[in-house]
């Protein structure tokens, strides 16, 4: 593999190791989670739309053991500090920093139904967590959904929960809504939880219907490359409140509950009447919706190789009408075109993270160098570059 791209290492083994260094309870078991990589369909989600995300092959890890208390406890490999929160207190207002991903879990499952008092014979019990993680934290790859995943399905296993994956990615969604205070929509947890191999998530944000369609990557020597541009975003503030918010604004100008319900013909009527910061939102929403049903059509009927054009027709118009790029990954995205990629796009919320680019495997090498150099050029810091493989779902390991 070419110097300028880094491989995707799986979690270490030595999480039970790193668990017994924490706490002094046993391993009850380990659960993972993928983060996502989302092919096509930005900032449709919210808007009751279609995306097309799948698992990738970088993922979070958590060790659970069995407390015989009503305590929360959690720890991970990037914080020296154990957060601990009481089953009986669970409450977003009593969560902050990372661990509100991990608490938020188990405070959205009551919201939603889920009885947490516990009892003689209930196996809802306080638990000791262990958080490992290789998915880039601000990547645009979703970590937040692979900590929160792996959780939700740790704690139904473990709690003896009667509960859908399409439940649990809702319960992430609220988890990450309202504990963490990210506005976002329920693509991630979904990708995370009902992912396979070789394959992407072709969601319906509004039914949640979702079915698995065949990527066909490694049949027409294709990979997908990742360029990490290391330009952080923060979901919970900002741009992204921003945007939701004029797509709701725009849908109740248009008189309709969500942009879900405006087409592509329906666009110059909107253009009469909205202010045209809003219609270019609405624009891209719309539009993206449209360019996700034509990804998966091409997909089906034409291959991985014709689906380049919608790639990059989805950049043009996160940059342009949705106003979510940045320098770096407008480059990103140029350079990996014309060094030979088949399609490129920024990928996640936006305003940082990552670009992707759909690159013939005999190209990966040169696409890599030329991004590389080009940043180097521009004085942008030096990208990270790496492929991932679409994986499966949330699972137990053992």
């Amino acid at each position: 593999m070419s110097d300028h791209v880094t491989s995707a290492s799986a979690p270490s083994e030595s999480t039970r190791a790193s668990f017994a260094d924490v706490f002094d309870t046993d391993v009850a078991g380990r659960w993972t989670a993928p983060g996502r990589v989302n092919l096509i369909g930005e900032h449709t989600d919210y808007n009751d739309g279609f995306v097309l995300p799948f698992a990738i092959d970088r993922s979070t890890i958590v060790t659970v053991g069995r407390r015989s208390d009503r305590l929360l406890r959690v720890a991970s490999t990037f914080s020296d500090v154990v957060e601990e929160v009481s089953l009986d207190a669970l409450d977003p207002s009593a969560m902050q920093g990372w661990s509100a991903y991990v608490f938020g879990i188990a405070w959205a499952l009551g919201q939603r139904g889920v009885s947490l008092s516990g009892g003689a014979d209930s196996p809802v019990t306080g638990l000791d967590l262990f958080v490992e993680s290789d998915v880039p934290i601000g990547a645009g790859l979703s970590s937040s959904a692979a900590i929160e995943c792996a959780v939700a399905v740790a704690l139904t296993d473990l709690w003896e929960l009667d509960v859908t994956r399409p439940f649990l990615a809702s319960v992430g969604q609220l988890a990450e809504n309202d504990a963490v205070g990210a506005p976002t929509g329920i693509m991630d947890q979904s990708a995370s939880l009902l992912g396979r191999a070789d394959s992407a998530v072709f969601l319906d944000c509004r039914s949640l219907d979702a079915e698995v369609v065949d990527l066909g990557f490694t049949a027409a020597g294709l990979e997908l490359l990742v360029i990490d541009t290391h330009v952080a975003h923060e979901h919970a503030t900002g741009g992204y409140a921003a945007r939701r918010a004029s797509c709701e604004e725009g849908a109740r100008l248009l008189g309709v509950s969500s942009l879900r319900d405006v087409t592509v013909s329906d666009l110059p009527r909107a253009e009469e009447v909205l202010d045209d910061e809003t219609f270019r939102r609405v624009r891209h929403v719309v539009t993206e919706d449209q360019r996700v049903l034509d990804t998966v059509r091409t997909l089906r009927l034409d291959g991985p190789g014709a689906i380049g054009p919608l790639l990059d027709a989805s950049h043009l118009s996160m940059r342009d009408d949705f106003e979510i790029s940045v320098p770096e990954l407008d480059l990103a995205v140029s350079v990996s075109r014309d060094a030979g990629a088949i399609g490129a796009r920024m990928t996640g919320g936006g305003f940082g993270g990552s670009a992707i680019a759909l690159v013939p495997r005999d190209a990966r090498d040169a696409v890599s160098a030329a991004v590389t150099a080009a940043f180097a050029a521009a004085g942008f810091a030096e990208p990270t570059l790496f492929v991932v493989h679409a994986a499966d779902g949330a699972r137990r390991l053992g």
